[in-house]
């Protein structure tokens, strides 16, 4: 894992380790209050039930993408079109592809999103309007579970949009259970906010107000307590969105120039086209973000790129990229090509070439060194290293190659490095 996708993990080790299923913990006895707790249960729960080791870890993430991949065929089915094709588009799109097999919050963001839009497009068409209508609040109290009320966001805004072009909003606003559906919002979403406010105090002002608009809309904001705001130009997100769904892309750009009416015209296809533009419209104006924000539009782009299939006329062509790209990616790392790329993005293999049970790491420890070491990993400064050497008993030291000079070296052995750092073991001259 890298340092990332560790952290995540991390946390749900913690998780587990503490038996504190409410407040989510950086390190032992750190509150982390940058995400809810839905995809930590989960992954906690894996770590429960099978172990810690990372495919587990992982795992309920890779069952989500599997169920939205061969379920939405099946909600969703585009005529003319076999059902698995829509599912290989999905396990095709860099992003969704990408986002099926790591730790990652928004993953768990995407299946709430998608659960409100299917709930509302069955709640406006069919007629058990009662089972939909609550679905649809359902579904945004697991979202605020996921990811918070950025869920609300990426979510209401495009129904609201669609409503209103169509000429449903009066109608909707009339038959939607607004009170039933609220209260059942609440009472899936809303405990473990007071429960986790309760337990640290402080959580809802960082995550409300730090989390949601700070970071988005306000450049300066230095309160990011675990990383730093990834500073990036605005309306790169379109940029981001269109290198997530390669080779694809040609496809619905086709797709859109033969439609261009039929897009707002038509139900079904001004619904997806404000499930696919909301999101990228909301972070346009965002300097903070990063490329999974693109993962709640891979559904509605797949199924444009299914409806596009049906008058391609090179689909043979896109078809094939799209399928080796994964492949390929796959081979190069059974073949060890990108091993080094690997290495370096972890500190998996450095803490496993430790030979000794006391391992430190110098000034600050790693996300990964913290996961990869079930928690034993310890910081340590210039002065903590020379009582240690005093004691003259055996350790191992994790430290970034540049800092190595700041420390007296004498009877510590290279066990293993990579582009960053060392691993050192000490050991007495006996």
């Amino acid at each position: 894992m890298d340092q990332t996708e560790a952290r995540y993990a991390e946390i749900a080790r913690l998780m587990v380790d503490t038996q504190n299923w409410i407040v989510l913990q950086i390190d032992y006895n750190i509150p982390f209050w940058a995400k809810p707790p839905l995809s930590t249960w989960a992954a906690a729960l894996s770590i429960l039930l099978f172990g810690p080791h990372s495919f587990f870890v992982r795992l309920p993430y890779l069952l989500v993408n599997v169920a939205l991949a061969f379920g939405i065929p099946k909600v969703f089915p585009v005529q003319k079109v076999p059902p698995y094709l829509l599912s290989i588009i999905l396990f095709t799109l860099p992003e969704f592809y990408l986002h099926s097999g790591v730790v990652s919050t928004d993953v768990f963001l995407n299946l709430s999103i998608v659960l409100v839009m299917v709930s509302f497009w069955k709640f406006q068409k069919t007629e058990n309007k009662r089972l939909w209508g609550h679905l649809i609040f359902l579904s945004l109290g697991l979202g605020l579970l996921a990811k918070g009320p950025i869920a609300l966001i990426l979510t209401v805004p495009p129904l609201f949009i669609w409503a209103i072009v169509h000429k449903k909003f009066i109608r909707l606003l009339n038959i939607t259970p607004w009170i039933s559906g609220i209260l059942i919002m609440l009472a899936v979403a809303l405990p473990w906010y007071i429960s986790a406010e309760k337990n640290s105090p402080g959580f809802l002002d960082y995550f409300i107000v730090g989390e949601h608009f700070s970071r988005f809309f306000d450049s300066s904001w230095a309160g990011d307590r675990y990383g730093f705001p990834k500073q990036q130009p605005l309306g790169i997100i379109w940029a981001f969105l269109i290198g997530a769904t390669l080779p694809w892309t040609v496809i619905v750009f086709h797709y859109f120039k033969k439609n261009a009416r039929r897009l707002v015209s038509d139900k079904w296809h001004f619904f997806l086209l404000c499930w696919l533009l909301w999101t990228p419209i909301v972070f346009t104006f965002s300097k903070s973000l990063i490329h999974p924000y693109t993962l709640p539009v891979m559904i509605p782009f797949a199924l444009f790129a299914a409806e596009g299939w049906k008058s391609f006329a090179f689909k043979k062509m896109i078809f094939s990229i799209a399928v080796a790209i994964p492949f390929l990616l796959f081979g190069l790392y059974i073949c060890g090509i990108g091993k080094n790329v690997i290495e370096n993005s972890t500190d998996k293999y450095l803490v496993e070439a430790a030979t000794n049970d006391s391992i430190y790491a110098y000034k600050k420890k790693s996300y990964s060194s913290q996961y990869y070491t079930n928690g034993n990993i310890k910081n340590i400064d210039s002065i903590g290293y020379l009582k240690l050497k005093k004691k003259e008993k055996p350790f191992s030291i994790l430290i970034e190659k540049k800092l190595v000079e700041q420390i007296d070296t004498t009877g510590l052995y290279s066990m293993k490095q990579n582009k960053k750092k060392l691993i050192l073991n000490f050991h007495t001259q006996n």
